[in-house]
């Protein structure tokens, strides 16, 4: 009888954590000002890679590489998804540094800074502007 108590207990105790691990994995969201890099920048990003104006990549300060984000500009609704693959940015206040490509299809390189909201996204998100 007391063997079967606590294996009862140990059952619901299993499923409680269970279930609390997966509603704090819900989708992780972000906000604040996103700025991009500059037409003239060239080089390498953090994760190695040659940075390529034409992709749709964003610099975080501390998502793993990889990571898919949908970024939705908060006055237009516009949102694109890119793939992290940088550090930074390393101006106080920003949350993002967005691709060339990101910025023209987000329509902000005339503004130059933006409000966003960031949503982490599935793996196979496409890179395309909703």
């Amino acid at each position: 009888m007391q063997a079967t108590l606590r294996t009862i207990a140990a059952i619901a105790l299993l499923g409680i954590s269970t279930a609390s691990g997966a509603f704090a994995q819900g989708p992780k969201q972000f906000s604040g000002v996103a700025a991009f890099y500059s037409t003239n920048y060239s080089g390498r990003t953090a994760c190695g890679d040659r940075y390529d104006p034409n992709k749709f990549t964003a610099a975080h300060r501390s998502l793993p590489f990889g990571t898919h984000l949908r970024v939705t500009d908060k006055k237009s609704h516009r949102s694109v998804v890119v793939v992290v693959n940088d550090r930074g940015p390393f101006t106080k206040g920003r949350v993002l540094d967005l691709s060339l490509a990101a910025a023209k299809a987000l329509r902000m390189t005339g503004r130059g800074l933006m409000r966003v909201t960031a949503e982490v996204q599935s793996a196979t998100a496409n890179s395309t502007l909703q």
